[in-house]
């Protein structure tokens, strides 16, 4: 440890500020006297949640004025920035069409459309140089340590993914009793499947029915395994890219760019896949059983 009047360095902070804010150093204080105190790791998390949050601000207000934009003289034969969105939804429509049918796209598509634009735009924007990587810091022996990012990705925080999940959920709920009613949620998750009688009809009752039980955790689960899934490959991106930047001293920004390319190709395959299991859950519960094909004389 060098002491103040040999020459260390005083705590800085990007924007010519000498010293670190209150809060990070009562935040530090308690993480170093009291490692186990939950308030000190809370206020950390929330401290880095309002920077994510910030940033998914950015990205709705940066979609409705494209949209805006777009949308404000539209033309027969579109061009420009009016071509780009047409080409992005009717490409959309016509994906899910040919997953979830003609019916249930009519239904849904402003869900599984609108999300999968957000996250793909909110994925992307977390790669832009400075998110996550400017903002109030100090020095130390090791470099420049950052303390409070003024922007954050969004989607690399469980609170967003795990909202988004909840949100489908929600939906899934609603649109299942929307075409089946209660009657034929029940009758999907527990009624026996197929033409049978006497004892193998009792038989496949209360396989069905244990059946039935399982799906219902795994129902319960589905936001879990949702929000975790695309929350943990965004973090890991993340992390991935933040590592690579340290890697060799003088050419951080060098090292990384070639894993740019492969973390825009997963923000586009995490949106991707959000958007297909959401629809795939809505399309298992919401078809009906075809009955019988009735035999011609």
């Amino acid at each position: 440890m060098h002491s103040m009047e040999a020459g260390g360095e005083q705590p800085t902070a990007i924007g010519s500020v000498e010293e670190r804010s209150r809060d990070v150093v009562m935040i530090d204080i308690f993480n170093q006297r009291y490692p186990d105190f939950p308030t000190a790791r809370a206020t950390g998390n929330l401290r880095k949640t309002k920077t994510r949050f910030a940033a998914l601000i950015l990205v709705a207000l940066g979609l409705i004025i494209f949209v805006q934009y777009a949308t404000r003289n539209m033309k027969q034969v579109p061009e420009g920035a009016q071509n780009l969105l047409e080409w992005l939804v009717e490409g959309l429509h016509r994906f899910l069409e040919g997953i979830i049918g003609e019916h249930l796209t009519k239904r849904t598509f402003w869900f599984f459309a609108t999300v999968f634009i957000f996250i793909l735009c909110t994925n992307w924007v977390g790669l832009i140089p400075g998110i996550g990587s400017v903002g109030w810091g100090h020095r130390s022996s090791h470099g420049f340590q950052l303390d409070k990012a003024w922007l954050r990705g969004a989607n690399a925080d469980v609170n967003m993914t795990f909202a988004m999940a909840l949100v489908f959920f929600a939906c899934w709920i609603v649109w299942a009793l929307q075409e089946v009613g209660p009657l034929g949620f029940l009758k999907e998750l527990f009624a026996p499947k197929g033409q049978t009688t006497g004892l193998l009809r009792l038989l496949m009752v209360f396989v069905f029915f244990a059946a039935g039980c399982l799906e219902i955790v795994s129902i319960l689960f589905r936001p879990i395994s949702l929000s975790f899934r695309l929350y943990g490959n965004i973090f890991a991106g993340e992390n991935m890219m933040e590592a690579m930047s340290r890697l060799v001293p003088g050419f951080g920004w060098l090292v990384p760019i070639p894993f740019y390319f492969l973390e825009l190709l997963m923000g586009l395959v995490q949106a991707l896949v959000f958007m297909l299991l959401t629809a795939v859950f809505t399309l298992l519960i919401c078809q009906q059983e075809e009955g019988p094909v009735p035999a011609h004389g």
